[in-house]
């Protein structure tokens, strides 16, 4: 790969969700018991969690399905005229269903871009080369502004009255190729903010400071506190940020650039804007994505403007045109024109003119091809199908915290909640060599809730026996259908 101008360090914070699938984590921690009695009991308070777990999350889950039912943006007009609501009804519904989405959003440990992650994700360029804008016009802003108004939050993005947008995990994309007519414009890029430089003029046209940044070789050191030891730092690798030489420009590199594994955004079109006869007015857009580039956070915003030449763009132009214009008058006006001179800075403010048009039409044809493939390759759900993935993905997420939780404290014996916390992440570490936040203060709550654990006067968490967990969950209504089935089917064997 061609030598780095300079390095941009990203520091990200680790998240809670564990990232472990279900069976597999209950399977290694039932490996992890020698006694097979033992196993076994483990594996049945297993089932019973989930199944007590399942139980409570069901009429919540239910009644969000219910909400959304009315704000489907295709079929929930229907459904909110046969219901005869007057317009303060239906205000009251649809922010209890915002409240019942964010909730199951924090459960599922997604959590609000904020203005800092924003200035940080799009301060580099990836695939997307083009300068992308929301129609502002064509998105409702008193839904979003009514529920922060009740519901305060901290650090809200400034379009948090528009769209809203939750994240959910880090991840790496990775191209490599020549990239020929990206490092040509790099270099004229430098060209020119070297030109503006000397001019003086650089303040004008540069952009506000980046924020979050660790650069060139800065990594956390002794005077970073213990949060911030234990956060990611990831490198964004572009071709703006390398140096050419004759051997490195023609030669292939590898970029690379962290990605948002998952992405739900929430909004709503403004009434105005939409035919009513075909949409619900009333209608809430709910879309997830998966693995988005950062600097490529923009191919999921809604109502997208068509791209065009940037301010920058033209004004290059008539910087570029002024200078060649005043060039050729200077020739002119000469006695001894030199014709050879006119002909060389027309072709050059020419050649300058076609150069800035074909690259606007190829990064616009780069930037179409990206939208549609995000929409087949990047969309994972919308609507109905995201808010059942997100309940399923709450009931997963407690489930796995609760066993794991459990699981500590059965074979290492009683602990506080910050060592019983320190011991669930080292198991993740070393067992499946994965990191993750542990989420140990909802842990403890729901065994506290499940009756499985006590608390002493010292505040150190003991849990009780497989046995004694077993009966004092019971029999969940689960494994009576279960046990039904089986004797029923038995009934009719010969």
């Amino acid at each position: 790969m061609g030598k780095k101008k300079k390095k941009e360090i990203i520091r990200l914070d680790r998240e809670s969700v564990i990232p472990v699938l279900k069976n597999k984590l209950i399977q290694a921690l039932a490996n992890l018991i020698e006694q097979d009695q033992d196993c076994a009991d483990f594996l049945t308070l297993c089932k019973r969690v989930e199944y007590t777990i399942r139980a409570w999350y069901s009429l919540h889950f239910e009644e969000m399905m219910q909400l959304y039912s009315l704000f489907d943006p295709i079929h929930g007009a229907t459904k909110l005229e046969q219901q005869n609501l007057s317009p303060d009804e239906v205000d009251v519904l649809e922010q209890k269903f915002l409240e019942y989405v964010f909730k199951v959003m924090d459960k599922s440990n997604f959590k609000i871009v904020t203005n800092e992650e924003i200035e940080v994700a799009l301060s580099g360029k990836y695939r997307l080369n083009l300068p992308i804008k929301v129609d502002e016009s064509k998105l409702n802003k008193r839904l979003l502004r009514r529920y922060f108004a009740q519901h305060p939050h901290e650090n809200l993005p400034y379009f948090a009255d528009q769209y809203i947008i939750f994240r959910r995990g880090f991840g790496m994309d990775q191209m490599s190729g020549y990239f020929i007519t990206w490092k040509v414009d790099t270099i004229i890029s430098r060209i020119w903010h070297g030109f503006l430089r000397l001019a003086g003029l650089k303040r004008c046209f540069s952009n506000r400071r980046r924020l979050r940044y660790t650069k060139n070789d800065e990594q956390p050191g002794g005077n970073c506190s213990d949060d911030e030891e234990d956060d990611l730092f990831v490198e964004r690798v572009r071709i703006q940020n390398m140096r050419f030489s004759t051997c490195n420009f023609l030669s292939k590199v590898t970029i690379q650039e962290p990605t948002f594994e998952k992405i739900i955004i929430i909004y709503r079109l403004n009434p105005a804007t939409i035919d009513s006869r075909v949409l619900n007015s009333r209608g809430v857009y709910v879309k997830h994505f998966r693995n988005i580039p950062m600097a490529d956070m923009e191919i999921v915003l809604p109502e997208k403007k068509n791209p065009g030449l940037t301010p920058l763009d033209w004004v290059k132009f008539l910087v570029s045109a002024f200078i060649g214009l005043i060039t050729v008058l200077t020739q002119v006006l000469k006695a001894n024109a030199n014709i050879r001179v006119i002909a060389a800075v027309g072709s050059g403010v020419i050649g300058y003119f076609a150069k800035t048009y074909f690259t606007f039409q190829k990064n616009l044809g780069d930037y179409q091809n990206l939208i549609t493939r995000s929409m087949y390759d990047k969309q994972l759900d919308s609507g109905r199908g995201t808010l059942l993935h997100l309940c399923d993905d709450v009931i997963q997420q407690e489930v796995k915290e609760v066993i794991l939780a459990f699981f500590v404290l059965m074979q290492q014996g009683e602990a506080s909640r910050k060592d019983l916390d320190k011991r669930c992440e080292e198991i993740i570490q070393h067992q499946f060599n994965e990191s993750c936040d542990f989420d140990i203060i909802d842990a403890i709550q729901k065994l506290e809730k499940l009756g499985i654990v006590t608390r002493d006067s010292e505040g150190r968490y003991t849990c009780v026996g497989l046995r004694r967990a077993n009966e004092i969950i019971g029999s969940t209504t689960e494994e009576l259908v279960i046990q039904a089935e089986r004797s029923s089917s038995s009934d009719y064997l010969p």
